[in-house]
């Protein structure tokens, strides 16, 4: 069997993704996103840029003969040419196992090997912008396929990665313990008849072909990746207790969790009461003192009551009540402000800003649009003299993107202080008051995963912030304004549906405390 190093990448994400790749049923898997066909020509592009920095050659071979690949490689290693793009290495692991090695370029450096007095050294180019572990296992694993074939060890490998003007050095002997634990791992893995458990990491699963696959399995099982907060680590943990069910852990103590890694006092109950919330399928209050301040909706502190660890109950119901009373309260008029970027170009292009005038029973959506980078200062200051209409209005956002990004788009274009901190005091980021005050029965706190818990629909239900990057891609390279039309339906959709969760947590407190 081969092995190869994007088997050994995938294994290092995922222990279950090579292992459907190899033994899985084909016509399970997802057909490929638009942002995975993004992020592949991305990488396409990133290593053209690269490798205009090197004459190199190339070993000419036929589809996947690899073999010929090889002998071709070597030939040209035998010539002692500078620079080899698309090599082909193989070198014998076990009777059964044969490791294939394709680095990105193999550079001659001085030195003594089977070819004479010059070796290579292997490059690896990545699209990541840091040197990740999984980048520099796989270059320890083209190191150690290098070093068997032209019969010399060496102590560097170089990493090439996006944004970096220079190479990265890779330890080898720091890297090749772990790669070839790894290396073993992998093979034990395979050799199973069984693929590894499920573990739905939505972050990382997200592009995998497997996911819809992997996921209808763990829905099946209840399997309690799916509940928000359980993290590899923790659930590591969780199965050393034997707590594998929603109905175990919702019945567990904090006391048994708090000090074990992962976890700490605050974590466990949290956690437990997230536990809870899916089995009652019902929203819960978090009834406990956060370990730091938390700034309310109305610029207050949260002075939350304190949680009994032992039997996870709000020690004086009285004091739940004085601070429900702060949490959230309703403006004359308020904004909904959220922003669409394009990260490879260190772009914001779209800022979206929902005004609600609840006196004049109205709502008007505002799109300020950058169709190229130079626009991005005049729809920075079209934002800031649009809120600035309102200086009362609290401004609402999900997640800490919108607050970064303003102080961001300030500095940039040199904004006055004076214009921008009060803006920013008005900021309320409304996951940071959800996530810390209650408890959903939902298996992610996304924006997509609350709204749509609580009734609220996208227009596009195929739109995403990930296709947003995608679309916007598109909309360079064709003109295609259709393309802008669905970004900014979809920006305005998620404007409203923060106003909507928003909306439902006033409803929410104000009920619980009737």
């Amino acid at each position: 069997m081969l092995i190869n190093a994007e088997l050994l990448l995938q294994y290092q994400r995922c222990k279950r993704r090579p292992f459907l790749d190899i033994h899985g049923d084909k016509s399970r898997r997802d057909a490929a996103n638009d942002l995975l066909l993004k992020l592949y020509q991305d990488k396409i592009a990133h290593q053209m840029s690269v490798l205009t920095q090197f004459t190199y050659q190339e070993p000419q071979y036929g589809h996947r003969d690899w073999k010929a690949g090889t002998a071709a490689t070597l030939e040209l290693m035998q010539q002692g040419v500078e620079c080899i793009h698309r090599g082909v290495l193989l070198a014998s692991y076990s009777e059964r196992h044969t490791l294939l090695s394709r680095p990105d370029i193999l550079v001659k450096h001085r030195g003594q090997s089977r070819f004479g007095d010059w070796m290579y050294v292997p490059v690896s180019i990545e699209l990541g912008k840091r040197p990740k572990q999984e980048y520099q296992v796989v270059a320890a694993f083209h190191a150690y396929v290098l070093a068997m074939v032209q019969q010399v060890e060496f102590e560097t490998a170089w990493l090439m990665l996006r944004g970096k003007e220079v190479s990265y050095p890779v330890d080898i002997s720091k890297w090749m313990p772990q790669m070839q634990r790894i290396l073993e791992e992998y093979i034990q893995t395979l050799e199973t008849d069984e693929a590894p458990e499920v573990f739905i990491s939505r972050q990382r699963c997200s592009l995998c072909p497997w996911y819809s696959h992997c996921y209808t399995v763990a829905q099946s099982q209840k399997h309690l990746s799916l509940l928000p907060g359980v993290t590899p680590v923790r659930y590591k943990q969780l199965q050393a207790l034997d707590i594998t069910t929603v109905e175990s852990l919702a019945t567990t103590r904090a006391t048994e969790l708090e000090n074990l890694p992962g976890f700490d006092s605050i974590v466990a109950p949290k956690l437990i009461l997230q536990a809870q919330s899916i089995l009652e399928n019902r929203p819960l209050i978090i009834p406990y003192l956060l370990s730091k301040q938390e700034y309310l909706v109305d610029g207050t502190v949260n002075t939350a009551v304190c949680l009994d660890k032992a039997t996870n109950t709000a020690t004086d119901a009285t004091q739940v009540d004085d601070y429900r009373d702060d949490i959230l309260f309703t403006a004359p008029v308020e904004i909904y402000f959220d922003i669409e970027a394009q990260p490879d170009l260190n772009l914001d292009y779209l800022l979206g800003v929902l005004v609600v005038d609840r006196q004049a029973k109205t709502e008007q959506f505002y799109s300020f649009l950058a169709e190229t980078k130079e626009e991005e200062k005049f729809i920075w200051q079209q934002f800031l003299d649009l809120v600035w209409q309102y200086p009362d209005a609290p401004i609402y956002h999900f997640c800490v993107y919108e607050f970064d990004t303003v102080k961001r788009l300030a500095k940039e274009y040199h904004t006055p202080y004076t214009s921008v901190y009060p803006v920013l005091r008005r900021f309320v980021d409304v996951y940071e008051v959800l996530t810390q005050n209650v408890a959903l029965p939902v298996e992610s706190y996304a924006l997509k995963a609350i709204a749509r818990w609580l009734g609220f629909k996208w227009r596009d239900p195929e739109a995403s912030g990930a296709k947003c990057i995608y679309w916007y891609d598109e909309w360079l390279k064709t003109g295609d304004r259709s393309l802008l039309e669905i970004i900014q339906r979809y920006n305005e959709d998620d404007c409203r549906a923060t106003h909507s969760v928003k909306d439902w947590l006033v409803n929410f407190f104000q009920n619980t405390r009737s």
